[in-house]
């Protein structure tokens, strides 16, 4: 097109009467102005200063095709433990029978689990204070752990003696996602104590984060209704969009129900569990620390494993995608503003020249400024 309206505008000049110097120099002056070097860096340029910001940010863009399903992703799914938790046990509470000190409780437990590899174990003896030492300990398989404590016989794990007062704050601890672990002392029950996996320190601002980007928060795990139901509250996740005990087929159920009712998916997950229903996501999202295959089936890995790299990922992804954008409207925009001039013979081809390179270092310098994003979470914006 461009070589025929040089052509037309060399005729067109010819024939008013213009001599052959005036109009081959407007022709001329066409073909340069209309040089693609601006549209032809419009897109790279943005793809490699944006994933290359988001490397240094821990953020692993696999391909130019995600920008795009960043921009249409209206919900997201986000798995629970290793997610929005640490993955990492945790001691929530400690209760004692009467009669009974928690701290003694809690001392006592330690003794016994010190000599167990069980997460809740590790959770128990970096929560107590003093550890005792433990003579003859024995793991009883799905059970607990017994030992011998300054020559009493302690029993840790689940109960097998009636829970009497302690019934009431037991069942409590349950339904708040808590696994609650008797301590048994001389044949009676002096208590229990309650772990759990603990919350994030950013989740809760990370889903924060997420909704105003226009996202809808779900949480989707294979724990009990009880702990996915309290993480969700720690979170800010409506009840509504928790779906808890599922197996892996499962959620690549849930994904696929949500896209047949025309939402648009993202997932974040870390596991073996959840590597099917990244790869059916729309977007697939992976923490760095996860397993190989999560990370082989998302689309973005997330390196610093918080869930604010999810938020952050979205947002620069949706940047570079305006940055191209941006960088091809103004790439027609001066082609279609002065290709009009210089066949009007008004643009000298030296000045073309010199124009045309102007755009092309507009577009670069425009894509740069993706230099200067920067994760919200480090407190420093965009």
């Amino acid at each position: 097109v461009v070589v025929l309206v040089a052509l037309v505008t060399l005729a067109g000049h010819l024939l008013v009467g213009h001599g052959l110097a005036h109009a081959f120099t407007a022709a001329v002056a066409v073909l340069i102005i209309a040089c693609p070097c601006a549209l032809g860096l419009a897109t790279p340029t943005a793809i490699l200063v944006g994933t290359g910001r988001g490397a240094q940010l821990g953020l692993l863009i696999k391909g130019p095709d995600v920008l795009e399903s960043t921009r249409q992703v209206d919900t997201v799914v986000m798995d629970k433990t290793g997610t929005i938790t640490s993955g990492e046990m945790g001691v929530a509470d400690v209760v004692a029978a009467d009669g009974f000190d928690a701290d003694e409780v809690l001392r006592l437990a330690a003794g016994v689990e010190a000599g167990s590899e069980h997460p809740i174990a590790r959770a128990i003896v970096e929560a107590a204070s003093d550890v005792p030492a433990s003579e003859n300990f024995q793991n009883e398989v799905g059970k607990g752990a017994s030992a011998l404590i300054d020559g009493h016989p302690v029993r840790v794990g689940r109960p097998s003696l009636p829970l009497g007062g302690l019934a009431s704050a037991f069942e409590d601890a349950e339904r708040a996602g808590a696994t609650p672990v008797a301590v048994e002392v001389d044949g009676a029950l002096s208590g229990f104590v309650a772990v759990r996996d603990t919350v994030k320190a950013d989740s809760a601002d990370a889903v924060a984060q997420l909704r105003e980007l226009g996202l809808t928060p779900h949480l989707l795990t294979g724990d009990n209704a009880g702990a996915a139901e309290a993480v969700a509250a720690e979170v800010g996740i409506d009840p509504a969009n928790v779906t808890a005990g599922v197996l892996p087929e499962d959620k690549v159920e849930v994904v696929k129900r949500l896209q047949a009712e025309g939402k648009h998916v993202a997932m974040v997950g870390d596991g073996v569990n959840d590597a099917a229903a990244l790869a059916q996501a729309d977007l697939g999202l992976a923490m760095g620390a996860g397993t190989d295959v999560a990370i082989e089936a998302a689309d973005i890995a997330l390196m610093r494993n918080s869930l604010t790299s999810a938020a952050d990922a979205i947002r620069l992804s949706r940047k570079t995608l305006k940055t191209i954008k941006g960088n091809l409207f103004w790439a027609f925009a001066y082609n279609v503003i002065l290709i009009p001039v210089a066949a009007l013979g008004f643009l000298n081809p030296m000045l073309a020249g010199i124009a045309m390179a102007f755009s092309s270092v507009f577009v670069v310098s425009n894509s740069l400024r993706l230099r200067a994003f920067n994760s919200v979470s480090s407190g420093a914006g965009e």
